[in-house]
């Protein structure tokens, strides 16, 4: 029984399900889009009719237990990174002009100029599991970019094999999880600058469990006046993170433990390398001049890695953190 995939387009990125065994795919594609399509109506923060964004206008109010699980993990992510990664930083990415689809925000052109708002700080977010309710104080606004679509892809992977028994790699615009028996060897993953690119250059994974995630400041840029900004914001300071690394790959049990972790150390820069280490994280963090780091066993560049390229017959690509 051979692998079969779908790529289909959602939530502003290319998204990709592969399944062992043809009649499985439709189930798991159906699965897929049905999975996104609630996530993108509980969590985005660019439609006007989301659940996020009337709690945004709002500052809280009783909310779905998608999105109140949705909120859990994005705040279970900024507890375990000691606020590195916050959903609170909604007003910040807005005062640097990331306030609508960046595909609009490109289109639109250079701004004349940006502010700089630190995030709020995720403790000051109240959820009430009882009454399944959100409060936000005043000036607060929510983006759970960090999170949400590592989330959906965990989502997507479990729900998948619990309904088909397959073995299933789910790709979220390189947000990638597995779950089931993984074939021998592994799932096959390019790890890239940019899972978009026809033809990207990387390293050749194999994933057997868990999920990995790549962050990148080098996809999601515009400009601000004179300035390039990008969109991983650092909280403490409410600006784009110092350019210290292109990317950072990471894996993980969870998919967004890999995304929450490989956010974070781009918004550590230099210190990411030891952050990493200390908590045993498998890491590849590619510098500005395009030198690689590695970090919790990390596998070794074969010659032929970084001449690989992305093809329709490879598992996946990692990408940039949206």
């Amino acid at each position: 029984m051979g692998f079969h995939s779908e790529s289909f387009a959602a939530i502003g990125c290319l998204n990709q399900v592969t399944v062992a065994g043809a009649r499985v795919l439709p189930v798991a594609v159906a699965i897929a889009k049905r999975e996104i399509a609630a996530l993108d109506d509980a969590c985005s923060r660019f439609r006007h009719d989301s659940e996020l964004a009337r709690v945004n206008r709002t500052r809280g109010g009783a909310v779905s237990p998608l999105l109140l699980e949705a909120l859990e993990v994005s705040l279970a992510a900024a507890r375990a990174t000691d606020g590195l990664v916050d959903p609170t930083v909604g007003t910040s990415l807005n005062a640097l002009g990331y306030d609508r689809d960046f595909d609009v925000v490109v289109r639109l052109g250079a701004r004349p100029g940006f502010d700089v708002r630190p995030a709020t700080g995720w403790r000051s977010v109240q959820l009430d599991h009882v009454t399944g309710t959100v409060a936000l104080p005043r000036g607060a606004e929510l983006d759970l970019g960090a999170t949400t679509k590592a989330f959906a892809a965990d989502r997507i992977a479990n729900a998948v094999h619990a309904a088909t028994g397959s073995p299933v790699l789910v790709s979220l615009g390189g947000d990638i999880a597995v779950a089931g028996t993984s074939p021998a060897g592994g799932w096959p993953v390019l790890v890239t600058d940019d899972s978009r690119a026809g033809a990207a250059e990387g390293q050749v994974v194999a994933l057997h469990q868990g999920g990995l995630a790549t962050s990148s400041t080098t996809v999601r840029r515009w400009r601000a006046g004179r300035t390039e900004v990008h969109h991983i914001v650092d909280p403490r300071t409410g600006a784009s993170a110092e350019a210290c690394w292109r990317t950072v790959s990471v894996a993980a049990p969870t998919c967004v433990e890999a995304n929450t972790a490989a956010t974070a150390a781009v918004v550590l820069g230099p210190q990411a390398l030891r952050w990493l280490e200390q908590r045993r994280l498998p890491a590849r963090l590619v510098r500005l001049d395009g030198t690689v780091a590695t970090t919790g066993g990390w596998p070794a560049a074969l010659p032929e890695d970084t001449q690989a390229r992305h093809s329709s017959k490879s598992a996946a690509a990692g990408a940039m953190q949206s």
